[in-house]
């Protein structure tokens, strides 16, 4: 379904009974809320479950330009006001999670519990010029010139060599998201600088991240979990970037887990 919110139009799929509370899952980076397909049965066990495609992506509007942490947050604020919801358990993976701290920094009210999953909190000098080549090949080439060296990131290379049929979906989001959005997501995340305000959070959070995760790796979520007061963390074995689908059952225990209590 798609919905004018925050100036735009975004897609967004709402799914479940009206008398259960919300869970809100933000996916990553060059993917969309397909993402979640394999959170969904046992989410929607105990929850309506909002999914959603950030903007530059899926079916949501992409507009040119840089976008920042902050616009993204708001665009899931407007998104929450539409459609008349006050308060969410948000789920963030990679650049969803990024969207959660903003959210739990400046929105915290809107939140009922924060789970961020293979994220991070800060992006270093050193990692600047890793985001703006990335920028400059999609730019210049297209998303096909970064599908490849994505989902070695994404996937350990023994779950890729099994050939899943989950990946072949992640692996056409990618090529799919517009290069505008690419980028403008892009510009948001390589200024992401969150990382001494998390002690500000203090809504209920669980942290979950891929032992073999390259890009926001487990000492990212170590920094994270140092710094939100009674957050909890949990390492999934054999998993990399995208451990919600790599680990799916390891990833919903730990999610459920953690909604339910």
């Amino acid at each position: 379904m798609q919905i004018e919110a925050n100036g735009l139009r975004v897609n967004y799929e709402l799914s479940g009974s009206d008398d259960l509370p919300v869970a809100m899952l933000s996916h990553s980076l060059a993917s969309g809320m397909i993402m979640w397909d394999p959170q969904m049965d046992v989410l929607q066990s105990n929850f309506r479950v909002l999914r959603y495609d950030t903007r530059g992506h899926g079916g949501t509007d992409a507009p040119g330009g840089a976008y920042t942490l902050e616009g993204l947050a708001a665009d899931a604020v407007a998104l929450l006001d539409v459609l008349e919801i006050r308060t969410v358990h948000f789920v963030g993976l990679s650049m969803g999670g990024m969207i959660g701290q903003c959210l739990a920094l400046a929105h915290a009210d809107r939140l009922k519990s924060l789970t961020l999953c293979d994220t991070s909190a800060q992006i270093p000098d050193e990692a600047q010029p890793v985001w703006k080549e990335r920028i400059a090949a999609a730019e210049s080439g297209g998303m096909q010139t970064l599908v490849a060296q994505t989902m070695e990131r994404w996937f350990t290379a023994p779950y890729l060599s099994q050939n899943p049929p989950e990946v072949e979906p992640i692996r056409r989001q990618i090529l799919a998201t517009p290069v505008a959005g690419f980028s403008g997501c892009s510009e948001a995340i390589r200024r992401l600088d969150y990382l001494e305000r998390l002690s500000e959070i203090s809504i209920p959070t669980r942290i979950i991240v891929g032992e073999h995760d390259p890009g926001t790796p487990v000492a990212a979520s170590e920094a994270m979990h140092a710094r939100i007061g009674g957050s909890s963390l949990v390492v999934l074995e054999d998993a990399a970037h995208l451990s919600n689908i790599e680990q799916k059952e390891a990833f919903n225990r730990a999610l459920m887990d953690f909604l339910t209590a």
